[in-house]
């Protein structure tokens, strides 16, 4: 029979065997997956690197291609060239006007980088290229080996910028004589911009181990040796990231480095004077290949590992427990965040109403503009009135009544102005637009005087008005045009009541712009820039509240045009409407 303390002490072991057997297990699975993981990643690292050695190949054969036939191609343009009895009359002759188009023709056809004929003592009499007619390429070896050979010449020599000039050269004969050299230039260089989407590096030596391309622009040149040992000064983070992503579980040697980096290198011949075509290209896209098969390996262990710690461990409800305080915490902060998005409702609905409000104020203040400008306005038709009301009692004191019904008849008009002008301010107070008309600024020039001519009268202004002969038309409101004008008038007046012989002047042109000007001798403006402000006035209290100017150009921007003001030389104020010129198209589809 057991006792107590031998089923303790059964259960004691038996827990300790379970223990013990969940660690083997886990121990176990890691050592799987340690070697499953080695082994995967040399084979696949193996795999990768003959796979991407055997694209670089083919990319390799394929650029190789690609440069012999673009040097075929251009090898036989000299040789054709060369018979062109074209070039060979215009260096016999000296005349090369027609040279350079025929080059041109001819570079289109043929699809070659650049040609230039050179004459006998190498200057450049034609070329595809215009800017470079003049230059002397005497000293250049496409020049001098042409002239030496018979055959045509192919010549690599440095470029004066950057990179290496290829050219083929032919010498042009006539009777036995050199008389000029024909040079096709070959875009190779066209290559480098096509490779380096490719590879890390590509490059082209000759027959002696010097870089005559690259899509790296420091290694043309170099020895390839000399090259490859190009590069900036790491820094010890960059040294000791180096070092950690060269290093591999297979121990792969690579071909060369790269800035330090790891790259495999490929080569292929080019047939052509002991030429070799060279790609260098990093471990990256490798190892992101491994990686991307050892990271579904390694996800794969660790799934197996979390159903195991699954079922074998008792710590299930505590995390149940967890989780389950963890979604209280967070249905009570969506509560918070509830509430938080009510209470930023309620306030973009105060804002709302605080906008409303605010554009309320607004018209409020537009209406008060409104007033002080009508009050403005009509102090100028109520004066003519008054000065027509006293001409007309005088003329019935007279008897002389047909002249006075004359003037009743311009007090009428003068009420029909005045009811415009009222229409007129309460548009611009809506800040609303108005149906424009065909308006000959001539006519609206001759209605502000007559408008004004009691007041002219009477300070014995000198007027001098320039209007040409023919019509200036232009598309505006015809009263708010004269509207303008009068005020601009007004403002002359009271400008010149200090001058001994005051005097205005009114010109008005057709350019590009209708431009009606009014000048004045009087004082002149001292703050042109706060001029055009509402309620800005130079003005005694009582004499104007200073809107004429502000309702002014908000007119003038409405028909289109702009209202400036400027100082003139010798004293007194010039203003400018400058309004858009109608001409006679505009006209018609009007």
């Amino acid at each position: 029979m057991s006792t107590p303390d031998s089923e303790d002490a059964f259960r004691s072991d038996t827990r300790r065997r379970r223990r013990w057997i969940a660690r083997g297990i886990v121990g176990v699975l890691v050592l799987v997956a340690i070697a499953l993981v080695y082994i995967t990643n040399a084979a696949l690292t193996q795999r990768f690197t003959e796979t991407t050695r055997n694209r670089a190949q083919l990319r390799l054969a394929l650029y190789s291609g690609n440069v012999m036939s673009e040097l075929q191609r251009n090898s036989v343009v000299p040789l054709l060239l060369a018979r062109d009895p074209a070039l060979i009359k215009a260096l016999t002759t000296g005349d090369f006007t027609s040279t350079s188009q025929r080059l041109i023709s001819l570079q289109t056809e043929i699809d070659a980088a650049a040609i230039l004929l050179l004459d006998a003592d190498g200057r450049v009499v034609a070329a595809t290229d215009r800017k470079r007619i003049g230059q002397n390429l005497k000293s250049t070896p496409a020049f001098v080996d042409a002239q030496r050979s018979q055959d045509s010449v192919f010549s690599v020599y440095p470029r004066k910028s950057a990179g290496f000039e290829f050219t083929y050269s032919r010498a042009l004969s006539n009777n036995n004589s050199v008389i000029g050299v024909i040079v096709v230039e070959v875009d190779l260089n066209k290559f480098e911009r096509s490779w380096a989407g490719f590879s890390d590096a590509v490059v082209v030596t000759d027959s002696q181990g010097k870089v005559i391309l690259s899509t790296e622009p420091r290694w043309r040149g170099l020895k390839l040796t000399d090259a490859l040992a190009v590069r900036d000064a790491p820094s010890a983070i960059e040294r000791a990231w180096n070092v950690t992503s060269d290093w591999n579980w297979t121990q792969v040697r690579p071909d060369a480095y790269l800035r330090g980096l790891a790259v495999m290198q490929n080569s292929a011949a080019i047939p052509f004077r002991g030429w070799k075509l060279t790609s260098f290209t990093r471990y990256d896209s490798i190892r992101e290949q491994v990686n991307a098969v050892l990271a579904l390996e390694i996800m794969g262990f660790a799934i197996l590992l979390a159903v195991t710690f699954y079922f074998l461990s008792r710590r299930a409800n505590r995390k149940s427990a967890l989780f389950q305080r963890e979604s209280a915490e967070l249905r009570q902060l969506n509560a918070r965040l509830q509430r938080e998005i009510a209470e930023r409702e309620k306030a973009q609905k105060d804002l709302a109403v605080a906008e409303q409000t605010l554009a309320q104020s607004s018209k409020l203040a537009a209406l008060g503009e409104m007033a002080a400008a009508v009050s403005h306005e009509l102090n100028q038709p109520l004066a003519a009135m008054k000065t027509y009301l006293a001409g007309a009692r005088l003329l019935l004191l007279r008897k002389r009544a047909e002249e006075a019904l004359s003037s009743f008849q311009r007090i009428d008009d003068l009420i029909e102005r005045m009811g415009a002008i009222t229409r007129q301010l309460k548009s611009y107070a809506r800040k609303g637009g108005t149906a424009f008309e065909p308006v000959d600024a001539r006519h609206c020039v001759s209605t502000a005087l007559s408008m004004m001519e009691p007041q002219l009268k009477i300070r014995a202004v000198k007027i001098t008005r320039t209007l040409p002969r023919e019509p200036v038309m232009v598309m505006a409101d015809p009263i708010r045009y004269e509207q303008v004008i009068i005020n601009l008038l007004r403002n002359a007046l009271d400008a010149t009541k200090t001058v001994a012989e005051p005097q205005i002047d009114i010109l008005l042109t057709a350019g590009e712009t209708a431009t009606l000007t009014v000048r004045d001798n009087g004082h002149g403006i001292k703050d042109l820039e706060a001029l055009f402000e509402p309620f800005y006035t130079t003005k005694k209290p009582g004499e104007g509240v200073g809107l004429g100017l502000a309702i002014s150009s908000g007119i003038v921007k409405d028909l289109g045009g702009r209202l400036t003001a400027r100082n003139a030389e010798g004293g007194g104020a010039v203003f400018e409407i400058q309004l858009p010129i109608l001409t006679e198209d505009v006209q018609a589809a009007e």
